[in-house]
């Protein structure tokens, strides 16, 4: 009798855990299609710009002298160990609209290859591409973010919505020494789209980010992240005078989310706000360039020198742009942007941990959202694509 009672005991929670996961599958198919609904999918691409109007000649197809054959030798690696069936859902046309349908929230539905449903072989692969694409502080960074959604689950019992391995890749094209390709990493707070043409790369939108930024327990207790690129936006901050500082800072209160270039809005507008790069000294121009670094140096080595040089030759035009306190513990947003990037930084509203939060209606410091864009129609490769094109057709 005992026995059959712990049997049926089990079965109900066996049922009770079916019925929760057939019906968060439900709604995160429901919340992910108003979403969509939502968003500027449906209007042609144009890119990020200041005005509406794309400033035109920025971004050419040229050689930068830097190979791209690791991270398409591990592309076609990751494709080898894959069945039939798993690369035809993971594999898109390079020009398809599957680039535009990535996301940062947890329930968004998602195409491709889930870690989670790969074997060790497919993951070791699948990695492959991130440590040839990759700065070892980009690959670390990306796996961080990973494992501290596992924290997440952890702290929220919410194992496996969130979870180290919920995460997608995506590979648009066929890898190719000359022809345009790419691949996408989807997730939550860690979206990577990576085009390739020639030698040349985009990496861009990119999305990290973290909630928790530091495991107060788990797994992963004491795993940190994204504290050198908060106290270095303060510290350039701090570095201007009164008079630099009264152009720069837009608003000290920030009661909310400031973001403008996450999930679906390729097509912002961005007006240049703030202190001109320009107007700066010699000194905080060079303290410029390493805070962009920190956000640019994600990628390989290689390819960071290129877009730093392209950066470098826009700094004058580039726009430095603050909101909230100045103090350590003041939550803040700040905004890097010129014609070929356009960085974003914003301490959030408690969103996963809003229950732990003594206040979930102001952002915090525990979650983090980052955002790196080419505005001027180059996210993505666009621009670069459309030229090799027209250049095909003729």
């Amino acid at each position: 009798m005992r026995r059959l009672i712990l049997l049926s005991i089990a079965g109900s929670l066996i049922y009770v855990a079916y019925t929760q996961q057939r019906d968060w599958a439900a709604e995160k198919l429901e919340r992910s299609l108003a979403a969509e609904k939502k968003s500027d999918l449906n209007s042609p691409y144009r890119g990020v710009t200041a005005s509406g109007t794309v400033e035109p000649g920025l971004f050419r197809i040229q050689s930068t002298g830097v190979s791209t054959a690791p991270v398409r030798k591990a592309a076609e690696s990751f494709l080898k160990v894959l069945s039939a069936e798993q690369r035809k859902k993971t594999q898109f046309p390079v020009d398809d609209i599957e680039w535009r349908k990535w996301m940062n929230q947890d329930f968004y539905v998602r195409q491709g290859m889930g870690f989670a449903e790969m074997t060790e072989a497919q993951r070791e692969a699948a990695f492959g591409i991130f440590k040839a694409a990759l700065s070892a502080k980009g690959l670390q960074l990306s796996r961080d973010i990973m494992k501290l959604n596992e924290t997440l689950g952890e702290m929220t019992s919410n194992l496996p919505r969130y979870g180290e391995w919920a995460y997608w890749i995506t590979i648009m094209g066929e890898p190719s020494a000359t022809k345009p390709w790419g691949f996408q990493m989807d997730g939550h707070h860690l979206i990577i789209n990576y085009f390739v043409l020639g030698d040349q790369v985009v990496m861009t939108p990119m999305f990290v980010g973290s909630e928790p930024v530091i495991a107060p327990m788990g797994k992963y207790k004491g795993l940190t992240i994204l504290q050198g690129e908060q106290a270095a936006g303060l510290e350039m901050l701090l570095s201007l005078d009164g008079e630099q500082r009264k152009k720069a800072v837009l608003d000290t209160n920030k009661p909310g989310n400031n973001n403008k270039g996450e999930a679906f809005q390729d097509n912002a507008v961005v007006p240049y706000e703030g202190l001109a790069v320009g107007a700066m000294t010699a000194a905080q121009k060079t303290q410029m360039v390493k805070l962009i670094g920190m956000f640019i140096d994600n990628m390989d080595a290689g390819h960071a020198k290129v877009k730093m040089k392209e950066v470098e030759q826009y700094l004058d035009k580039t726009y430095f742009a603050w909101i909230g306190g100045s103090e350590k513990d003041s939550v803040y947003y700040y905004r890097i942007h010129s014609p070929v990037v356009m960085i974003e930084f914003d301490h959030q509203r408690p969103a996963g941990l809003a229950q732990f939060s003594k206040n979930p209606r102001l952002p915090d410091h525990d979650h983090i959202h980052i955002v790196v864009r080419t505005p001027n129609g180059n996210d993505y490769g666009k621009d670069l694509l459309r030229q090799h094109l027209a250049a095909q057709k003729h």
